[in-house]
């Protein structure tokens, strides 16, 4: 099985942007832990800011991959195009927030990804990532 991690801007300062946000890991040390943990997943990551970048990845691998967990992060809330590459691939995709995005602004109430996602979770930490890979296991 091959999923990929998809994580949008501002993603790259985990462990350093907001701790009592989302917390003092960098999430290159958590992906070591989800390596280590799921060794019969081949798993793979990708990190950009740029909007197009993430849409080019999107597909890239939405026809390979057996899944994709996208945290678009702020481009969940404005990118139309995020959203319709993740409704014109066949690989599923789980939309993951590391926050409880409704518990914040009411800008983040809003998911263009939601719509065309097989599911969301929020509000977990990083253990949000791994709750959107057991849902691809069976």
């Amino acid at each position: 099985m091959r999923i990929i991690i998809i994580n949008g801007p501002n993603l790259n300062l985990l462990g350093k942007r907001e701790p009592d946000v989302y917390g003092n890991q960098t999430f290159e040390d958590y992906f070591v832990h989800l390596q280590q943990n799921y060794p019969d997943i081949e798993l793979a990551f990708y990190q950009s800011n740029i909007e197009g970048e993430i849409i080019d990845k999107i597909q890239e691998v939405g026809f390979l991959f057996d899944g994709i967990i996208l945290n678009a992060a702020a481009y969940t809330h404005t990118s139309i195009g995020i959203g319709d590459a993740v409704k014109a691939i066949n690989s599923p995709v789980i939309e993951v927030h590391i926050s409880n995005t409704f518990s914040r602004e009411t800008f983040r109430h809003q998911s263009y990804i939601s719509p065309n996602a097989k599911g969301v979770i929020v509000g977990f930490g990083l253990k949000s990532y791994e709750l959107a890979l057991l849902s691809f296991l069976k």
